[in-house]
């Protein structure tokens, strides 16, 4: 016996799992996925998972809101028993979720119920978690609330950012997928219930939060530069005296534990070591800076940054002034 399936899913993280199951003993028969983007900014946009379904004849369907009578009514006439949703990026009614013979089940890229919401691995990543993973739960109207299926969890690593999480983590996801669905299938799916009281959040960040924050500690400014990687990446302000404020990304620290200079130096606080290393001050030490980008140039190391500038006593990195 196999399962008739829905997958619902947008983008490179919901790619494997999609073709995972397409290549499982189950038979997927459509997608759902967002509608082509057009227009400035998405000139060379391609719907990875739409061309995926197109080279196996699968149906596609790209509603701009799944809820609406026509696309429910597409649904339905699939004939599913179970949807597959990965990063679909939109909220399932009550009537999408029961159209399905067995429901809809839903790939989060955390350990639930810690990090519900549209940013779970940036924000591991970011608040220093050591470990993180892929949970599958059946989907019920509350946000990322429902029983557990099955999870897989992996250690982040000590330089390990975003993305590169990410690509792991979608890697993984592909024989839990297939295996909890085999678990549909068979009837052998033991749920757990998710622990209110661990609940965190992980809203889907804005292009401000970027900004380091200097004052918290060498560790979490770390976190936070590799978690920004590669969206909103993480920038500061170069702050010299009678300078223009200089927008820089700050691409990669280390933990600097030599003496600093200046023993009174405030977080943000910069210094140029021998003309070839800029270390800051945070909020319990320091870090050195190993890779920069000034706005409108290509990453660079800090001795290629520094090369023909100096750092004046005085320089800081921080937010531009008001």
């Amino acid at each position: 016996m196999s399962l008739k399936l829905v997958v619902m899913g947008t983008g490179r993280f919901a790619l494997p799992t999609f073709v995972g199951l397409c290549e499982s003993s189950h038979d997927v028969v459509g997608l759902f996925t967002q509608p082509d983007r057009r227009g400035k900014g998405h000139h060379n946009h391609v719907n990875v998972m739409k061309e995926a379904a197109d080279e196996r004849g699968i149906p596609v369907f790209q509603p701009q809101n799944i809820n609406q009578p026509e696309p429910l009514a597409q649904l339905r006439a699939l004939g599913a028993d179970l949807a597959v949703v990965a990063a679909y990026g939109q909220i399932l009614s009550a009537d999408v979720l029961n159209a399905p013979r067995h429901g809809c089940i839903n790939l989060h890229a955390s350990l639930l119920p810690k990090y519900r919401g549209a940013a779970p691995i940036q924000y591991a990543v970011r608040m220093g978690e050591q470990e993180t993973g892929i949970t599958i739960f059946q989907i019920e109207p509350k946000l990322d609330a429902g029983p557990i299926l099955g999870v897989v969890s992996t250690q982040i690593g000590d330089k390990e950012n975003y993305g590169e999480l990410e690509l792991r983590l979608r890697d993984l996801a592909v024989p839990l997928a297939v295996k909890v669905v085999d678990q549909i299938e068979s009837g052998t799916t033991k749920p757990v219930t998710q622990d209110a009281t661990a609940i965190t959040k992980a809203p889907r960040l804005q292009k401000s939060e970027g900004e380091i924050d200097w004052s918290k500690t060498s560790r979490l400014v770390d976190c936070h530069v590799r978690a920004m990687q590669p969206w909103p990446r993480p920038f500061t302000f170069l702050l010299l005296k009678d300078q223009k404020p200089l927008r820089v990304l700050v691409l990669e620290v280390e933990d600097f534990r030599d003496s600093l200079p200046d023993s009174d130096a405030r977080p943000g606080d910069v210094f140029a070591l021998e003309g070839k290393r800029i270390v800051v001050t945070t909020g319990d030490g320091a870090v050195e800076v190993m890779s920069i980008q000034p706005e409108g140039k290509r990453a660079m190391s800090t001795a290629e940054f520094l090369n023909g500038r100096t750092i004046s006593p005085g320089a800081r990195l921080g937010s531009r002034p008001e």
